[in-house]
């Protein structure tokens, strides 16, 4: 049999065609595997096939024959990510508020790689991206970076830290001058990336909007903040930051209807403890981040579900209805 440039790679091409071109659900013929590494340049045999699918299972790749009719299609019987795997990365990638509408299409269509032509029109068909809302900050994955090696090297950062203004712009806070912290972890949370850190200036715990920082330098110093984060519970400390905005921490109980436990359960986790009330109501006693954004929570909730202590709390968020009312007198 005659050689060219490209009988060298007839193992790797064919490894290619059988990834691209198969799945569980489609196959090829063998001539139609000759034919596709014909198209390389490559010329083969039938039985130095059958050899080089015994070499592919070295790799992890397993090529099964199955007859349809009188032919005998020849397919990949497993990958190293399953077609629904990959729907669920999709969905996570163009769900992400915190990933741009260009980066998702780029994230999407490597992920779609992972997968046969077949399967990638189907994935392709549930890909929805455009018009959703997106962070167009396309330097976050590099923020994320930044504070990945920060945590690793055990080093304090420091960075910018903008807002957006009325007409649509984002704002230096603090007149622009840097923020210096200590990184301890990175969490995802209503759709977006924070940075949980300990603030040099305040001292305590704080987050940070990753999508929200620039110019992040790692600086030359050790981190602080070490014995806070020793027993550290993420989970918690996300159920309390409602929205993720600071606030005082307290304990507070909340009266509601018995029927809606569920959000409770959704929102504080199955631990949470529910006693009675009477009436068909019952009350709970969790710690929260008192803002805002929990008042605002609260009533979303409707007239049925109250805040019965403490009774500073209880003040707060009459105050807080009172003056929202006030918009609309």
């Amino acid at each position: 049999m005659p050689k060219n440039s490209n009988q060298k790679l007839k193992l790797p091409y064919l490894m290619k065609i059988m990834l691209e071109k198969t799945d569980e659900k489609h196959g090829l013929t063998m001539s139609q595997i000759l034919n596709e590494l014909s198209l390389y340049g490559v010329k083969a045999e039938r039985k130095s096939i059958y050899m080089d699918f015994e070499d592919m299972s070295l790799f992890g790749i397993e090529v099964v024959c199955d007859r349809q009719g009188r032919d005998h299609l020849y397919h990949v019987t497993s990958r190293q990510f399953e077609l629904p795997e990959l729907k669920l990365l999709i969905d996570a990638v163009q769900s992400s508020k915190f990933i741009t509408e260009k980066k998702s299409r780029q994230l999407i269509n490597k992920v779609k790689a992972l997968a046969s032509e077949n399967e990638a029109d189907e994935l392709s068909r549930q890909v929805y991206v455009h018009g959703r809302i997106k962070t167009m900050n396309e330097s976050i994955y590099y923020n994320v970076d930044d504070i990945h090696n920060a945590i690793n090297t055990d080093c304090k950062i420091r960075f910018k830290y903008y807002k957006w203004s009325i007409n649509k712009r984002l704002v230096a806070r603090h007149g622009g001058d840097y923020f210096y912290v200590s990184p301890w972890a990175l969490t995802w949370d209503d759709e977006n990336y924070y940075m949980i850190a300990f603030d040099d200036l305040d001292r305590e715990i704080k987050h940070y909007r990753v999508d929200k920082m620039d110019q992040i330098d790692i600086l030359d110093e050790k981190r602080e903040g070490k014995s806070l984060f020793k027993n550290f519970d993420m989970a918690a400390y996300a159920r309390m930051n409602f929205g993720m905005y600071n606030g005082e921490r307290k304990r507070v109980t909340i009266e509601f209807p018995d029927e809606m436990c569920g959000i409770f359960i959704d929102r504080f986790g199955k631990d949470v403890s529910f006693v009675k009330s009477g009436s068909g109501r019952s009350r709970l006693s969790v710690e929260v981040a008192v803002s805002n954004q929990f008042f605002g929570w609260i009533m979303s909730l409707g007239p049925e579900v109250k805040i019965v202590k403490p009774d500073d709390v209880v003040a707060q968020i009459a105050k807080a209805a009172k003056r929202f009312a006030a918009n609309y007198s």
